[in-house]
């Protein structure tokens, strides 16, 4: 289980344009749970993100997986347990290393450095056999640097190198933002046989109403740093795009816009 337990977060703190992002924010996410997220521009979606990651620190609160509260914990030490894919594909692999290289590199994450080579022989076959899951031809091209591939191709390669280790929590920050709407749908076809095959719980922040209403089992809106919509099981299943598109135009006129 995932906890966020009273979570404080200021920005330009002290100054006239300080803004406060989350005040008093609780969340708790089940092992094994699809959550996907939305919600406006500036509304804390991303910043929840980080937050759960360590790349941005916190005012006060406290985080939690299981009981290992893990507030204080460098960032590089959760992303041993947590995959995070981001919205530019560029920012999930290495571009002027080949395929087999950033498998390699993926495989090794979290373990020690030391003066033994790289790419370990026995592996490729395994690697082989990873990218052809995903059904676009990259296990015959484990020698091609991955700078030449289509945004779509080093997602899909983003995507399964974060889940190549063991982890506890997959993140996906607007995955399918930068690619066209057929690279999208593949993208997010991949995701769920991912996500239900290796049973993770998965946090999917998206600005597609779509994806929010037809993926996952659990709905979070955001708006200023509070969850105004929050629903799982048949609640969640019964969501219709028309539900969110009427919460995000009432919110906007409340809003003046």
């Amino acid at each position: 289980m995932l906890r966020l337990n009273d979570i404080n977060k200021y920005y330009n703190a002290g100054t006239v344009n300080e803004m406060c992002l989350f005040e008093d924010f609780n969340l708790s996410i089940e092992n094994g749970q699809f959550v996907s997220v939305v919600g406006s521009n500036g509304s804390g979606k991303t910043s929840m993100l980080n937050i759960i990651c360590g790349s941005i620190p916190l005012d006060s609160g406290t985080i939690y997986i299981g009981s290992e509260n893990i507030t204080h914990m460098p960032e590089f030490k959760r992303l041993r347990r947590i995959g995070r894919v981001y919205q530019n594909p560029a920012m999930g692999t290495c571009p002027h290393m080949t395929i087999l290289e950033n498998m390699a590199l993926a495989d090794n994450k979290g373990k020690p450095f030391n003066l033994r080579r790289g790419t370990d022989k026995r592996k490729v076959d395994g690697y082989r056999e990873a990218l052809k899951t995903l059904g676009l031809g990259l296990e015959d091209k484990l020698h091609v640097k991955v700078g030449v591939l289509s945004g779509g191709q080093r997602q899909a390669m983003a995507l399964l190198m974060s889940t190549m280790t063991p982890i506890e929590f997959l993140i996906l920050d607007e995955h399918t933002a930068a690619l066209d709407p057929k690279t999208a749908e593949i993208i997010m076809e991949l995701t769920d046989q991912i996500v239900k095959s290796k049973r993770l719980t998965t946090i999917m922040v998206t600005h597609n109403l779509r994806y929010a209403v037809d993926y996952g089992d659990r709905l979070l809106m955001m708006h200023q740093g509070q969850a105004v919509i929050d629903k799982s099981g048949e609640e969640k299943a019964s969501m219709k795009i028309e539900d969110l598109l009427e919460r995000f135009n009432t919110i906007s006129i409340e809003c003046g816009n």
